[in-house]
């Protein structure tokens, strides 16, 4: 498992250097460091002749706008200081749980990855995707980069090929892959279809930012009241319909047997970041450079280098024939999707400070060991978190449901990404949104009778 750990932007141009097509090689020198059994690798490579790209001569770059790293997985322990391991006071809001079932729950101790990628804006300028623009996601050669580099960026590369070999079944909520190529000093360029500068953690932040700059400007005294209310609305409508493509996207890639494994806000692309804009807002799954193939062949030929830590999580937690492990990489991912899930619902709705997403898992895992009804209960009583708390209690307390159950300790009882879709908070996104137009009326109505 590996998550972003950060982006800093720059600006530079980049032309006149030296590449080649991004063959079938890299596939097949990956697949040499990887212990992953041949007819994963090649399942991929008819796609990626008939449909990717190749030709560097096909391709402008343009600017530089990003670069990122990754957190490893470099351990993996019981929560410490307070956590699982302290089963005294365990006992007493352990939420129903046996310690044997929240001991299956691990967290990792994680370190920063030597791979940095780094991203730049480019085109498409000949064939016939002629115009279309895209974003260059760059891996760094074996100098630099190490293995992992090639790794990560075969991984990813299949990955894409695989979801993408139905050109009649493509998931919308999946970035798409239009074809890369290799640099002669080992860097592998891959090419996306840009479809959004922006990706869910910039738009929590975004959020996060104008809620500060409003109470800070004495917003909460408008003589309006319902400006505010209206304000929620579209924020509750964007960041459900943003959760409903995201778990769309997952349930896609489940189906066609791959994890995401590094599934959180860095991790999705927006198209929008306008709440006014929420009709037109498609989020797309990226960053699938340590996807895992759950494919009963993959399973029954044995863990490759970058699935290795997802699979000793499963064995510790009991799972061992191949459809367990299926089941338990499945149930994994819908975790990370319960993290994202809670960062959506709480860092959107807050100030600037007042939570983050670490911050917010430790709140949940260590301090109230996954019972959310504990946690609810603490968060109600901060006025800093009234807005996301109130999101949550959609529906009667539907948000806290359907993450309770997304975070559940024992994998076997946490919900498919189908049955996510499927709960009744995710599919009230047409209530949350209904009588926009009323509210915008009863506004004007306001105006009308201060002006009278």
């Amino acid at each position: 498992m590996a998550v972003v750990i950060g982006a800093s932007l720059d600006r530079c141009f980049l032309s006149g250097f030296s590449a080649k097509p991004l063959t079938d090689d890299l596939i097949r020198r990956a697949s040499k460091k990887l212990p992953m059994p041949q007819a994963v690798v090649h399942r991929g490579i008819p796609c990626i002749r008939a449909a990717l790209i190749t030709n560097p001569d096909d391709f402008q770059v343009g600017r530089f706008v990003g670069s990122y790293g990754f957190m490893n997985i470099t351990s993996y322990s019981s929560f410490q200081s307070g956590g699982l391991s302290n089963l005294g006071n365990f006992k007493e809001i352990s939420a129903g749980y046996s310690s044997d079932e929240i001991e299956r729950l691990r967290i990792q101790d994680v370190g920063e990855g030597q791979v940095k990628i780094r991203l730049y804006e480019g085109r498409v300028i000949q064939g016939p995707l002629m115009g279309t623009r895209v974003i260059f996601k760059v891996y760094p050669g074996q100098l630099s980069g190490g293995i992992e580099a090639d790794m990560m960026a075969a991984n990813e590369l299949n990955a894409h090929a695989i979801l993408q070999s139905d050109s009649k079944s493509i998931c919308q909520n999946i970035q798409i892959l239009l074809g890369g190529f290799e640099t002669k000093t080992g860097e592998q360029w891959l090419a996306f279809r840009n479809d959004g500068s922006y990706s869910a953690a910039d738009y929590a932040k975004v959020s996060s930012e104008a809620i500060s700059r409003d109470l800070a400007n004495g917003a909460q005294k408008l003589w309006n009241p319902f400006e505010v209310e209206l304000k929620m609305k579209r924020r509750r409508f964007f960041v459900l319909k943003l959760l409903n493509g995201a778990i769309n996207g997952l349930a896609y890639m489940h189906d066609h047997d791959r994890l995401h494994q590094s599934l959180g806000p860095a991790s999705i692309v927006l198209n929008t970041i306008v709440e006014r804009d929420a009709a037109y807002l498609v989020p797309r799954l990226r960053d699938l450079a340590f996807s895992v193939d759950i494919g009963l062949s993959s399973l029954e030929a044995g863990p490759g280098l970058l699935s290795d830590g997802l699979w000793r999580r499963a064995s510790s937690a009991g799972a061992s024939a191949p459809l367990e492990k299926r089941a338990y990489g499945i149930a994994d991912d819908i975790y990370e999707a319960g993290l994202l899930f809670a960062y959506m619902a709480f860092v959107p709705f807050c100030e600037v400070g007042v939570i983050d997403g670490l911050s917010l898992q430790r709140l949940f895992e260590s301090t109230f060991q996954l019972d959310l009804v504990a946690a609810r209960e603490y968060c109600l009583a901060d006025d800093h978190l009234t807005e996301a708390v109130k999101f949550l209690d959609l529906g009667d307390g539907a948000g806290w449901e359907l993450l309770q159950a997304m975070l559940n300790p024992d994998y076997r009882r946490r919900p498919i990404a189908e049955a996510v879709l499927n709960h009744r908070f995710m599919t009230a996104t047409e209530s949350v949104n209904c009588g926009e137009e009323h509210w915008y009326y009863l506004i004007v109505s306001e105006i009308a009778s201060v002006l009278i």
